[in-house]
């Protein structure tokens, strides 16, 4: 199946690929939505989502100036006024003055374009720009695994090309350049990952393999990783199972199952998709 013209590639669809090249032509290019809930519990699933949107909304109202104490007090449910308090404390230190909350950036990847929207880009114009990605997970996964997204490959990358105008119109160079991915569940430890030029030739060469592999494909196979299935919610339609996986299960053993975790978890992922 072609790509449409003007697809725009994300994070969230080529990390979809590298997962399962099925569930990236059922969601992106069939654009297929399918009645299946993606893990159990579904109560506490919903809710987490919605706390989970709710907190990143108030995070963008304070960093385009909205008074705390209003803010604070529209915050009263739990587990949301604790990561508001958390994020009051710990959020923004260390980071440059120039801040831009919710910003899309883009940049043109052969014949599509590649597309980064951030929670926040913190910048100190010629000297450093910081992206920064709100997690409110309940589990915060291993530093090798986040270097590992497509989330991280993608947005250092395209801050690298694509933030001129934030920079006086040079580009920002990747040793100047930084990932940080701040998480409710360990608010005084954020992962900060640099970026260099070294990185930076190989997130260039893995994305543009990546879609020249995506357009070549005439099959897309389901992925021989059947663990995965549990929490997608296409295993009905691809006859790998009915029944949604549990996150507490997950949560036992994520270290078993390479990538559930984030998979599982990251909340934001999925609020990312649009059909």
């Amino acid at each position: 199946m072609p790509l449409p013209a003007g697809f725009q590639f994300t994070q969230s669809s080529l990390q979809d690929y590298v997962e399962c090249a099925r569930r990236f032509e059922l969601r992106y290019l069939q654009r297929l939505k399918w009645p299946a809930v993606d893990s159990e519990p579904v109560i506490e699933r919903e809710q987490h989502m919605r706390l989970g949107q709710d907190f990143h909304h108030l995070v963008h109202q304070h960093v385009i100036g909205l008074p705390e104490a209003a803010l604070s007090a529209i915050a009263v449910e739990e587990p949301l006024r604790t990561w508001w308090a958390a994020y009051l404390r710990h959020g923004l230190k260390d980071l440059p003055p120039e801040r831009y909350p919710e910003i899309a950036l883009s940049t043109p990847i052969g014949a599509y374009r590649l597309l980064a929207k951030a929670d926040l880009i913190a910048v100190e114009p010629g000297a450093r720009a910081v992206i920064v990605d709100w997690k409110t997970g309940e589990r915060k996964p291993r530093r090798d695994r986040l270097a590992a997204r497509m989330q991280t490959v993608v947005y250092r990358y395209v801050l690298a090309v694509a933030a001129h105008y934030l920079n006086q119109s040079a580009p920002f160079r990747p040793d100047q350049i930084e990932m940080v991915y701040w998480f409710t569940s360990d608010p005084a430890n954020p992962e900060r990952l640099a970026y260099d030029e070294t990185q930076f030739e190989a997130d260039a060469a893995l994305l543009k393999a990546l879609i020249a592999e995506i357009e070549a494909r005439d099959e897309f196979e389901l992925t021989p990783d059947v663990r995965r299935c549990a929490f997608c919610p296409y295993r009905s339609l691809c006859r790998r199972g009915i029944e949604a996986g549990r996150l507490d299960a997950v949560e036992d053993d994520a270290d078993e199952l390479p990538g559930l975790d984030e998979l599982v978890l990251d909340f934001d992922h999925i609020a990312e998709i649009e059909f």
